[in-house]
């Protein structure tokens, strides 16, 4: 039975005033009665508006379908459906031309472009390794991943052809990027290192020689002693790139977080990497291991001064939207506040210890505070969002625009109102990104009624897709991001096969973004090779001016229209979707993963969380609204499917069998039957109810 505190009015769960009242208050400088009376007030004032803005998000859902539904059978108008956006008030004007005034901002954000990770808080492991990951073993990610044309490596002894392998691929990149002023560096022999540009050459230190390229570094370590280091005429023992500058600590789409505890577990580890003072420890290989965070690194310039480099990732965390509400705060009168009011007030106030530097770590030199805000839809939520992070700089005595924000490009109204959204925060907006997967969602649910909707496979390939990302990149450079803020790329989701990553990925930086989404620690590594291939910011000057794609091409809506559906392609589908649906949900309800490799169908392993799950979920809702499908088709599928679910997960200890009776086989089919009426699509609702009664179970 979970104890309740009461709190300046508000009944708050005692294991988050004990945190916030021993861990997060102490050091700075606020009083816990005026702390807690000011946040009650601020949960008064904003929480009227939050509702506001989610019933008028059902409002325009109503009039959109309606509008649907009563041209049912007539040609898509592209004229008339965009006069109607705009009548209703979907569309609103663009603003006239503006740049953004952000100021103080990290220059891993703003100034240098390479990979991003985005790890689960409740995880401290994954948070300690992706925080780490700013600099990385570019032997091991070669030598350990399928990235060469031999497969990887297999467990067992070192393989000194695989290796010799490694050694020359990285030797070819230093070719690339840090040439020689004469022959190769796989004939360098030591001694005097002549570059053809010699402003690469960055620092050295007893063991190491620093060089840079493209604003990132990369260290040569020299040890002739070690095991590598002894096969090189050189003594290279490793090439070390700068790799993860900047890493989203996740507190939304990647959890199972449904409550006081688990809201608690994420804060905890929030405050913990902005103190620096996180640890974790694990068995492996019959031994205990500590993890800690990285401290940052000592060089000697070549005029021979000191300087230290960052050690770490530059976190952001991720709050979550404006749509759920959580238990661990209930207001006066009994109903539950608002997580996105809750997240803003407790991260930031996390984030102060960084700010006042109260532990032995710092994240942000510049005095700012990192915050993803995502789910937004239209530039009056994100105008919510810029006074909500007024208010909580007032409650914590900040000054004005230290809390900035990023803004993720994920949901249609967004899309095509960005401008105007990149305007209600012009001048905290540190990030834009694009997310396949939940603007796909959205795009389904929004156009729910429009028509049986194409294949899922079949939507990175339309018009709106291609559309949507240059509009994104394009908008944001008109706005002045360049320079000041992030222009980011979706996840590459197979974290096994580097190899395609390497050959895909560099569509990201030549598309003109700074930033875009890795996996793993190893494969941001491997990222990184792209952004020393690409001179992102010099691409951006390239494309700052073409025109941006017109919103006729991005509202063009994704029907199959007159498709006719073999029963062997609708299998295919409803497989497809079922097994992705019930591999996701099975983790999230019945052990409280939010984010992990699941197989897919073929058995691949991809890095899935709550977006994949709402994509799947609204297309074939999509389609047994149009009866592409029926219901005893979709049962079907789940039945077979959770067959194969369950012999994936075999070996896994605490994996709990699907059957039709369970938790999680419930909520994975309610996800699919109640698609059409969860508010936007999204899953979270139905996620947190069924997670909540196992746990209660």
């Amino acid at each position: 039975m979970t104890d309740f505190l009461d709190r300046s009015g508000l009944s708050v769960d005692s294991r988050l005033a004990d945190f916030i009242e021993a861990r997060a208050l102490p050091g700075t400088g606020l009083d816990a009665g005026k702390f807690w009376a000011d946040f009650a007030a601020l949960l008064g004032k904003f929480d009227p508006e939050n509702a506001a803005l989610l019933i008028k998000r059902e409002d325009l859902q109503v009039q959109i379908d309606a509008w649907h539904h009563g041209r049912a059978g007539q040609a898509h108008d592209a004229a008339a459906y965009q006069t109607f956006l705009r009548k209703i008030g979907y569309l609103v004007p663009e603003p006239a031309p503006f740049k953004i005034g952000t100021q103080n901002v990290d220059p891993e954000i703003a100034t240098m472009a390479g990979p991003q990770l985005v790890v689960p808080a409740l995880n401290a492991r994954f948070a300690l390794n992706a925080a780490n990951a700013r600099w990385g073993s570019l032997y091991d990610a070669l030598y350990g991943t399928d990235a060469l044309d031999a497969p990887p490596a297999q467990p067992g002894g070192y393989d000194a052809a695989r290796g010799a392998a490694v050694i020359a691929r990285a030797k070819a990149f230093l070719d690339e990027a840090v040439p020689l002023a004469a022959g190769s560096w796989a004939d360098w022999q030591g001694g005097q290192l002549t570059l053809a540009d010699p402003a690469q050459w960055a620092g050295s230190k007893p063991g190491g020689i620093l060089l840079r390229h493209n604003g990132l570094h990369m260290e040569l370590v020299i040890d002739s002693a070690s095991a590598i280091g002894k096969t090189d005429p050189a003594g290279i023992a490793d090439v070390v790139l700068e790799a993860a500058l900047t890493t989203i600590i996740d507190l939304e789409d990647s959890v199972a977080a449904v409550d006081g505890e688990d809201k608690v577990l994420g804060y905890t580890n929030w405050l913990g990497l902005m103190r620096g003072d996180l640890t974790e420890s694990f068995a492996k290989d019959g031994r205990t291991v500590t993890r800690a965070m990285e401290a940052d690194r000592e060089w000697t310039s070549p005029a021979g001064e000191p300087f230290v480099l960052h050690g770490r990732s530059v976190m952001f965390v991720r709050n979550v939207g404006h749509l759920m509400t959580t238990p661990m705060i209930r207001l006066p009168g009994g109903s539950e506040a608002p997580e996105g009011l809750c997240d803003a007030v407790i991260t930031a106030l996390c984030s102060l210890h960084d700010l006042k530097g109260l532990g032995t770590l710092t994240n942000s030199r510049a005095g700012s505070i990192y915050i993803v805000k995502p789910k937004q839809h239209g530039p009056e939520e994100c105008g919510f969002t810029d006074r909500l992070f007024d208010a909580v700089e007032d409650m914590l005595g900040l000054a004005r625009h230290t809390m900035k924000v990023g803004v993720m490009d994920e949901e249609r109204r967004t899309s095509a109102n960005l401008a105007a959204c990149i305007h209600a925060v012009k001048d905290r907006i540190v990030f834009i990104n694009t997310g396949f997967l939940d603007r796909t969602g959205d795009e389904i649910h929004t156009s729910m009624r429009a028509g049986p909707m194409i294949p899922k496979g079949e939507m990175k390939a339309s018009d709106w897709i291609a559309s949507y990302e240059d509009r994104n990149v394009r908008i944001g450079l008109a706005c002045g991001l360049s320079g000041k803020a992030q222009i980011g790329k979706g996840m590459w989701a197979m974290p096994d096969l580097m190899r395609a990553m390497l050959e895909a990925k560099i569509g990201h930086p030549k598309s003109g973004a700074n930033t875009a989404w890795v996996p793993s620690p190893t494969a941001a590594t491997l990222h990184a090779l792209h952004y020393h291939a690409v001179d992102v910011f010099a691409r951006q000057q390239e494309i700052a001016g073409e025109a941006v794609p017109s919103l006729d091409r991005l509202l063009n809506i994704p029907v199959a229209t007159g498709r006719n559906w073999s029963e062997a392609e609708i299998t295919r589908e409803l497989d497809n979707n079922c097994q992705g649906i019930l591999g996701y949900v099975v983790r999230w309800i019945d052990q409280g993963v939010g984010c992990s490799k699941v197989p897919d169908i073929d058995d691949v392993g991809l890095m899935e969380d709550r977006a994949t799950l709402r994509i799947a979920s609204q297309a074939l809702a999509n389609w047994l609204l149009h009866g592409v499908c029926s219901e005893s088709q979709v049962d079907a599928a789940l039945a077979r499917m959770a067959v194969k679910v369950d012999a994936q997960n075999a070996g896994d200890p605490l994996y709990e069998k699907l059957t039709p009776d369970g938790i999680a086989y419930q909520a994975a089919r309610a996800l699919i039957f109640d698609g059409v009426t969860q508010p936007s699509g999204y899953t979270e609702p139905l996620l947190h109810k069924f997670r909540q009664a196992k746990k209660a179970g």
